[in-house]
């Protein structure tokens, strides 16, 4: 495997944001080297910190708490926000009148990622998830931020990338809104990433339910992507699509979904043969959760760059809290006293309910979830190639 396009000095200049022409060398050594780069999507700072975490090597001193297991991977991360993601972290007491809270907790994300990032000296691509129609205000909002931000930071915009779905749309429409979309993010010489979604992922996720939804519509078809390949590629190269192949979100009973990522392959195959070139889609994984190891395998053999994780690394998430909970049970009813039998009744608790502690312990159990989906895409110390 090459070494990562994106290090050493031209990272430390970035500030570890990996964007740009920075972010197509990036997915194109992902592609070529047969991985692909797992997307969390993070609510709060200690969901971001603990994505962050996950890809530093073991002998790094720049952690939050102990060192982890020497096989930590050392690799590229996603940090991702949803509507409600970004709703979430402005706060739930603010009244989201035209997605004002949600413009302003996901800015505030971006903001935090970008100013702990040189601290972790992993690339790290700053993304918005999920826009379907009704939230375009919430899109529109973050690149008026981005553009902002460009013009106070030599041109380089906060998001590294946004996401529109409008899948539920007319293909003609979802198309068009994109290129109008995407347009804009080249503007002033921006280079912002777009990934779009033709074809719809089953299941529920932020208020959106496609639970009963046509399953023909779960495979989208060779020529819809090369549909979009036609419309985007002329305007810039910076553009990635989630197409269906059976796709839901959220975790079900083993043989529940049937995922068929063969059909990827089919896609760069029509593609390819349209313009001659040999792979020529970037393509994402929406719904990982859940999947098999040969799924994830087969689709990055495919050309997946991207896969996204929000149910499973939310269960991560809560069983650190739930094992601390139960460990601890005895000293977390009382601020003073333990209340089991033979419990000193005198003895302070303050140490056990100390939210840096019990959230510690559900970082620490999300750390070790986003470690797995590295090695289950194939990216395992991929930093460390020289």
């Amino acid at each position: 495997m090459s070494p990562c396009p994106f290090s050493g000095q031209k990272a430390e200049d970035c500030g570890w944001i990996c964007q740009g022409d920075d972010l197509l060398d990036l997915f194109n050594w992902a592609k070529e080297n047969k991985f692909a780069i797992p997307a969390v999507n993070c609510v709060s700072s200690s969901s971001i910190n603990s994505v962050l975490e996950a890809p530093l090597s073991p002998d790094d001193d720049q952690r939050h708490g102990s060192l982890e297991a020497a096989k930590v991977s050392q690799n590229p991360v996603i940090i991702q926000i949803s509507q409600g993601g970004g709703a979430f972290y402005c706060g739930k007491g603010i009244k989201d009148t035209d997605y004002q809270a949600t413009i302003a907790g996901s800015v505030s994300l971006a903001l935090h990622t970008r100013t702990v990032a040189p601290l972790y000296k992993v690339p790290v691509v700053i993304h918005s998830d999920h826009c379907a129609k009704k939230l375009l205000p919430w899109f529109d909002g973050m690149l008026e931020a981005d553009a902002n931000y460009a013009r106070a930071n030599g041109g380089k915009p906060l998001f590294c990338s946004h996401m529109l779905d409008l899948s539920e749309e007319t293909d003609d429409e979802n198309i068009a809104t994109c290129v109008d979309r995407f347009t804009k993010m080249q503007k002033d010489g921006m280079k912002q990433w777009l990934e779009m979604e033709i074809g719809i992922t089953g299941g529920e996720e932020d208020g959106v339910d496609n639970s009963n939804v046509d399953p023909e519509k779960l495979m989208t078809t060779p020529a819809q992507i090369h549909a979009v390949y036609s419309a985007l590629s002329p305007i810039a190269p910076y553009f990635s699509i989630a197409a269906a192949f059976g796709n839901v979100h959220g975790v079900y009973k083993p043989g529940n979904v049937v995922l068929n990522p063969t059909i990827l392959g089919k896609h760069q195959a029509y593609v390819g043969e349209k313009t001659g070139k040999a792979t020529p889609l970037y393509l994402v994984f929406h719904g990982g959760s859940g999947s098999t190891k040969q799924e994830i395998k087969t689709a990055v053999s495919n050309g997946v760059v991207k896969m996204n994780i929000d149910t499973d690394t939310q269960w991560a998430y809560w069983t650190g809290l739930r094992d601390y909970f139960f460990k601890n049970w005895d000293s977390l009813m009382l601020q003073v006293g333990v209340v089991s039998v033979g419990g000193d009744p005198d003895k302070p608790n303050k140490k056990k309910f100390d939210p840096r502690v019990w959230l510690r312990a559900a970082e620490e159990t999300l750390v070790a979830r986003v470690k797995l989906a590295y090695e289950e895409l194939g990216a395992v110390s991929t930093l460390t190639l020289t």
